[in-house]
């Protein structure tokens, strides 16, 4: 028996929990037209409910964003820092339960607690308007914290559980990029509130229209939110076998809900749990300047309190469209994703270096500077695809999650108190920890580059010396083995799956694809046609095959 074979979960016999339903169709081939017409049933339900509740969390989370230019600060006594630290304090609660809530999404019905969490912290916002004090508002914006915190962490998981590696870029940017929309729509519905003039104030009409249509997204999400593929209900039997054996070839598993401590030891030495980590922290202690100071700086530029509402638009437009177009990219050459961090940091950099450098003066040019900051969270959600893509065994998954979102509100706590009061409308501190910690985060991309690639390397002359079947390597997966212990577990930040290489002057040319394990590229020597592991023949070049039978797709030049 292999070496493989000997990781700690395969003892143990504690299978995913899909198992079963995975092992009765495991030694069926998989018909691609029934996976596609799942995929778009996937896409319509869970795809859709992501976006809506992300939509919401990011709009209610900035709400305070929204009210601090509508009398929020004078109707709750604030001074000084006052401002800043309710905004850290929403991030130090949203740290204090990453754990907890990461045990009990392994442990619980995910579709079922993260919809009750929606509903909660749609309570606790409708609630704002009751605070007159900073104690009373800094307790609730804890708790506000406390219940989000379950929703980034359980969207990274459910990527895993309902998507192909290839799959998730494109998907998980999609519910990413509504953060554009929401900053968009934020714009417009603070335009429009900051034009009532009766009842009461205006800040208050914030927090009870996002709270009240929170609540009922929340009761919608309790009903359609499924807890797995194989107890989803909008799939029907069969359909939810085609789901859960998609999924499978990810070689992750989809979930298993008992946690394992050797998987807790691997997490804590996998260099790959730090390097997240630190590009975490890095990439949020700017997040401030375009989230909840967002309306103050385009303020301190020189623009009117109605106009630091609508400039909000174009920000929201460079998040969501850099998103969207970073997913694409991510989606279409799958090697890419470090390089599509590494530029949108790129971006970061510039922007952050023309706010520290142009003078107050150059209201416009500071703007413009401060939208090219917007595309941070290209680089941040992209980073999220290397756990959801990169992390086997639901235990290390889950917690390698959870660490890099306490990073992740590590940094949004700290970056608020940059903007040091007595700055404005300078702020210089502020954009200084701005462009160091893009630059930071830039480096790390580097480092975790050249580790995924190592990885893959060292794996790769492993495989050379022990050969594996690929049904097995999608077994180990669903007996919920790590990346490390599964031999056969390729990284997908620097490339795609290896193909062998075709030998020249073969009057035929097969490749082997190691991502399916079957020898169904077939391709004429004169590059005129190719035969599929349907048995179908289609036109082909010799530049370029693409392996539609696996979902995966390879460029060889056969003249090398």
């Amino acid at each position: 028996m292999c070496e493989i074979a000997k990781a700690p979960s395969i003892q143990s016999g504690r299978l995913d929990d899909n198992y079963e339903l995975y092992k009765s169709i495991k030694d069926t081939q998989l018909d691609l037209v029934e996976a596609k017409k799942v995929l778009r049933k996937v896409d319509v339900r869970i795809l859709s409910l992501l976006m809506g509740t992300y939509i919401l969390q990011y709009l209610d989370k900035n709400c305070i964003n929204l009210a601090s230019v509508y009398g929020l600060k004078t109707d709750t006594h604030l001074e000084g820092q006052d401002y800043s630290w309710l905004t850290s304090i929403f991030y130090i609660g949203y740290l204090v339960f990453q754990l907890p809530f990461g045990y009990l999404l392994q442990y619980y019905p995910t579709g079922r607690l993260l919809s009750t969490t929606i509903i909660a912290w749609g309570a606790v916002l409708i609630t704002t308007p009751a605070c007159t004090s900073f104690a009373g508002i800094a307790t609730n914006r804890f708790l506000l914290g406390a219940l989000e915190s379950a929703t980034n962490p359980g969207f990274v998981l459910l990527m895993s559980m309902w998507y192909t590696t290839k799959e998730q870029p494109l998907r998980l940017e999609a519910y990413y990029s509504t953060i554009g929309i929401a900053t968009m729509f934020s714009g417009l519905i603070g335009y429009a509130i900051g034009n009532i003039t009766t009842g009461l104030h205006r800040w208050m009409y914030i927090f009870l229209i996002f709270g009240a249509i929170t609540i009922a997204w929340g009761i919608i999400s309790l009903f359609l939110l499924p807890d797995s593929p194989s107890t989803s209900p909008f799939l029907n039997p069969r359909e939810r076998a085609v789901a859960v054996e998609r999924v499978a070839a990810n070689r992750q598993g989809i979930k298993n809900h008992v946690f394992k401590r050797y998987q807790a030891i691997q997490t804590a030495k996998d260099p790959k749990t730090w390097i997240l980590f630190v590009m975490a922290i890095a990439g949020q202690v700017p997040t401030a300047a375009v989230t909840s100071f967002a309306s103050i700086n385009i303020s301190s530029f020189g623009f009117d309190t109605l106009g630091s509402q609508y400039m909000l638009i174009p920000g929201g437009a460079v998040q969501l469209f850099g998103m969207l177009i970073g997913g694409w990219v991510a989606t279409k050459w799958p090697g890419m994703r470090c390089a599509v961090m590494v530029v949108a940091n790129s971006i970061c950099i510039l922007g952050s270096g023309l706010l520290v450098g142009l003078p107050t003066s150059n209201k416009w040019g500071r703007l413009i500077a401060l939208w090219l900051c917007y595309s941070q969270n290209l680089g941040f959600s992209m980073s999220l695809t290397m756990i959801s893509s990169n992390i086997a065994g639901y235990t290390k998954k889950q917690l390698t999650a959870s660490i890099v979102f306490i990073g992740f509100c590590i940094g949004n706590a700290a970056g608020p108190q940059t903007f040091i009061a007595n700055e404005a409308p300078g702020y210089r501190t502020a954009y200084i920890s701005m462009l160091v910690a893009y630059s930071v985060k830039l480096a790390m991309v580097f480092v975790l580059y050249a580790h995924m690639y190592l990885f893959n390397r060292k794996r790769d002359r492993e495989q050379a010396e022990t050969p594996l079947d690929e049904g097995e390597a999608i077994e180990f997966g669903m007996q919920d083995v790590t990346e490390i212990d599964n031999k056969w577990f390729r990284s997908k930040s620097t490339s795609v799956p290896t193909l062998s290489q075709p030998k020249k002057g073969d009057d035929i040319i097969r490749w082997k694809c190691h991502h399916c394990n079957e020898n169904n590229s077939l391709l004429d020597s004169d590059g005129e046609y190719k035969e599929y592991g349907d048995g179908k023949l289609r036109p082909e070049t010799p530049e370029k095959s693409s392996n539609k039978y696996c979902g995966e797709e390879y460029e060889r030049n056969l003249e090398e």
